[in-house]
């Protein structure tokens, strides 16, 4: 006899596990895509895209290592991986902290900032299409709760 508890089924929770469900393959399908696209046309992944995003828009264009982690959910030795061809290509660089030596800070150079503002034009247009028929308000509504998931708030966009 079998005395394993069987799960309770709720509405609530079929849905919460529906949505999650459906985002999870909608990301993977949004990543091939944007992949796919900046790859042959800049070069680059969508993660490296990101990443050259979040140094863009940061003060300097440089974030520390620590919080470059934490915008793209990785770990550090991720953060490493993901640096590392970037810089051997002349996209991001290296800065110490001159007062803290322990501190390191990814920067976008020029010309990595060159190649984002190509790649910003390329993946707008692939989002463009992929909500094309998405109304305003609603893609506001999704934003929220993605940031809700992903544990975002205004500092850390």
């Amino acid at each position: 006899m079998n005395t394993t508890p069987t799960p309770q089924h709720s509405p609530a929770g079929d849905a919460a596990l529906d949505f999650c469900l459906r985002l999870a393959r909608a990301q993977a399908v949004l990543v091939r895509r944007l992949d796919n696209t900046l790859g042959n046309l800049h070069g680059i992944s969508f993660s490296d895209f990101q990443l050259l995003y979040h140094l863009n828009r940061a003060p300097g264009g440089r974030l520390r290592r620590v919080d470059v982690a934490e915008r793209l959910a990785l770990t550090a030795s991720g953060v490493t991986r993901t640096l590392l061809p970037l810089e051997k290509i002349g996209l991001v660089a290296r800065q110490p902290d001159p007062r803290d030596a322990r501190v390191g800070y990814a920067v976008i150079t020029p010309t990595g900032q060159t190649l984002l503002g190509d790649a910003i034009v390329t993946a707008q247009m692939i989002s463009q299409e992929l909500l094309k028929n998405t109304a305003a308000g609603q893609l506001d509504a999704l934003a929220a709760i993605l940031g809700q998931i992903a544990g975002m708030n205004l500092a850390n966009t």
